[in-house]
């Protein structure tokens, strides 16, 4: 069993900046992937990125290359998103979540069988 825990979010302007935490716990989290995912309203689950727990290789969707960074400090068993020159369009509720992904799906929803209960970002224009 993995235990995940988001904070960090809130209301930036657009253009701004924030940083998001995800407190991870269980017994075995050290083999997992942990990612981060946003659902507008009305739109699907989205993933934005990924950490390989074991030795901190990282994924990106395009459109956050250069504006995001993901990380992981192993001393607080934390994963941090730093987001950078956000967007309106980004307004979301953003999740982090804990799997085992196959190499071809890492992006998948389906893959990830640990969910934290999220965390609002509001990008105002």
């Amino acid at each position: 069993q993995v235990q995940l825990v988001e904070s960090g979010g809130g209301l930036v302007q657009a253009g701004g900046s924030l940083r998001l935490s995800c407190a991870v716990s269980g017994r075995t989290f050290s083999t997992y992937v942990v990612a981060w995912f946003r659902q507008a309203p009305g739109k699907e689950r989205e993933f934005i990125a990924n950490i390989r727990w074991s030795d901190g290789s990282t994924y990106y969707r395009n459109a956050v290359k250069g504006r995001f960074t993901i990380s992981r400090v192993n001393a607080n068993n934390t994963v941090y998103l730093q987001m950078n020159n956000l967007k309106p369009e980004e307004t979301a509720v953003y999740y982090c979540a804990a799997g085992r992904p196959v190499d071809y799906a890492l992006r998948s929803v389906r893959q990830y069988e640990y969910w934290g209960q999220g965390t609002q970002v509001t990008v105002s224009s």
